[in-house]
């Protein structure tokens, strides 16, 4: 059986994931600019914001 605590940590990917986050946003928001319009892309980063208010609310209660 192997020993497994000589494995070494894994890496932290946290600054990977927001950055990419931010890109795949961009894009989405980019493409519903492209077909819906300046509107659409204002009412979903409303609420994108408001969800992540939320999110961030229900975290630290």
């Amino acid at each position: 059986m192997r020993d497994t605590t000589d494995r070494p940590a894994a890496p932290n990917y946290t600054n990977a994931c927001i950055v990419m986050f931010g890109v795949n946003l961009t894009w989405m928001l980019f493409v519903i600019w492209a077909i819906w319009g300046l509107l659409a892309v204002a009412a979903t980063g409303w609420l994108a914001a408001r969800l992540i208010d939320r999110i961030e609310r229900h975290r630290s209660s």
